[in-house]
């Protein structure tokens, strides 16, 4: 399966802000979690996806009130039960880069355990081959 991009918006208002009057990191996390979901339980389903792991992000600017943000995802690696997604946000209005990270997300059955999803995940351009193979030190074997 070719790797699928997703495109999310949020607009940044009043109850997303820190003491500082910028974007609550906690507020942007959880956009990065969202997004990560739709990208990977686009490929099972939303009763079959759970989050396993956040890998990181790290935020390169404040993000002020009024700001729209845009949420690419997309799954850059399948293993046998799990799904990593890489998620990338920019300011909509600017296309400046915010922040970006890695998520693992576990396929699983409706008791909650892990079971296999049967997906193979087709890097095909430099920028995905390099994705995909970040994404590979985040699964275990």
């Amino acid at each position: 399966m070719k790797i699928q991009p997703y495109i999310i918006h949020h607009l940044v208002k009043g109850a997303d802000l820190n003491h500082h009057g910028t974007l609550y990191a906690g507020r942007g996390a959880e956009w990065v979690v969202e997004a990560g979901f739709v990208a990977a339980s686009s490929l099972t389903s939303t009763q079959s996806t759970v989050c396993l792991n956040i890998h990181g992000m790290v935020f390169t600017r404040p993000v002020k009130k009024g700001s729209l943000l845009r949420y690419e995802s997309k799954v850059v690696y399948a293993g046998r039960t799990s799904l990593v997604s890489y998620v990338k946000v920019n300011l909509g209005h600017t296309n400046e880069f915010v922040v970006d990270g890695f998520l693992t997300f576990i396929h699983v059955d409706e008791n909650g355990q892990p079971c296999p999803h049967g997906l193979v995940i087709e890097a095909t351009t430099p920028e995905e081959i390099e994705l995909q193979q970040r994404a590979r030190a985040f699964v275990k074997k």
